[in-house]
């Protein structure tokens, strides 16, 4: 199984726009978002190319593909709007002999492990910084960064599972939308 992660979309149309071409080119069975879809949140400013109603229409026409759980930033009016599931504060995927525990992370990330066994890939945003780790534990961490509102200098990042291994995917997006 082929899976496509996005987190922290923060309702920044044209960074998303470009996270699911360059998906669609990779292809994928799973669009898996890490929450954080549409509101920008109180601590950043309005992030430019906002708009949360071409956000949700673009996800709402990738439905039947999408797992999402709920960010910091999501709520129930959000989930209104959308046509998934997207308020639970986790999902537990099996793919490829492999056991994903997929949370937005700002309940649960490597400080803070849930309740998962030896082998578990932790998959979680949050901090809006792609990154793969293997703790001391047993437990992989995997956060593919943010598309909306990125940190670090990464630019754009989305994460991809080829169905063996975990890839990041960087990209910037120009001030009047396109990419760069």
């Amino acid at each position: 199984m082929k899976i496509l992660f996005i987190s922290d979309i923060h309702g920044v149309y044209a960074a998303l726009t470009e996270a699911l071409a360059r998906g669609d080119a990779l292809g994928y069975d799973r669009l898996v978002l890490l929450g954080d879809l549409l509101y920008h949140g109180p601590r950043n400013g309005v992030p430019r190319l906002y708009d949360t109603a071409a956000v949700v229409k673009i996800l709402n026409a990738r439905k039947e593909k999408i797992l999402a759980v709920r960010g910091n930033c999501d709520s129930e009016v959000d989930q209104v709007m959308l046509d998934f599931p997207m308020m639970a504060d986790y999902a537990e995927l099996d793919a490829d002999g492999e056991r994903f525990f997929l949370t937005h992370g700002h309940l649960w990330n490597e400080h803070r492990l849930p309740p998962i066994g030896t082998g578990t890939i932790l998959v979680h945003g949050h901090t809006h910084i792609a990154e793969t780790k293997r703790l001391e534990y047993g437990v992989t961490i995997f956060n593919p960064g943010s598309v909306g509102l990125p940190r670090g200098g990464q630019g754009c990042t989305f994460g991809y599972w080829d169905g063996s291994r975990f890839f990041h995917h960087s990209f910037h997006i120009a001030s009047d939308g396109g990419n760069m």
